[in-house]
């Protein structure tokens, strides 16, 4: 027989870790330039409702909200209960413009079609939900 003899390995860092910059460094410089352009467009007294617009279209095209919620996350402790606050109330909107659009729908006639769509909206947010738990539940490396 042969003696095993156990060896104590060093633990090794995956080979794919990737540093703060690398990983967030193209999310920090949107930002600053985002932050610029305002500030900018400010000084040159462009109207504040235009520049909003241009915020937004520019954040949703380039991700820029969803690497700001991932920046925030990094946060300890506080981090995920502020993406939370923010988002749970996105779930609230969308239910409550759905009952708005379905008072003014019904009052035209278009039942069958509020009925169809109210369902189709529920269906969207118990996927966004379940798409939620689910990511939490099993994260991706």
């Amino acid at each position: 027989m042969t003696d095993f003899k156990p060896t104590i390995e060093k633990a090794q860092p995956p080979e794919d870790t990737k540093t703060f910059f690398k990983q967030y460094g193209k999310s920090l410089l949107l930002w600053i330039g985002i932050i610029a352009a305002v500030i900018f467009l400010l000084y040159l007294r462009v109207d504040e409702k235009i520049i909003a617009i241009f915020v937004v279209i520019l954040a949703l095209f380039t991700k820029a909200f969803a690497a700001l919620g991932a920046l925030i996350v990094l946060v300890p402790v506080v981090g995920p209960l502020i993406v939370k606050v923010f988002s749970i109330p996105l779930f609230w909107i969308i239910n409550g413009l759905g009952y708005f659009v379905s008072i003014i729908a019904i009052k035209k006639g278009y039942t069958k079609e509020v009925v169809h769509s109210r369902t189709l909206t529920i269906a969207v947010l118990i996927g966004i939900l379940l798409g939620y738990v689910i990511g939490n539940l099993l994260p991706i490396r």
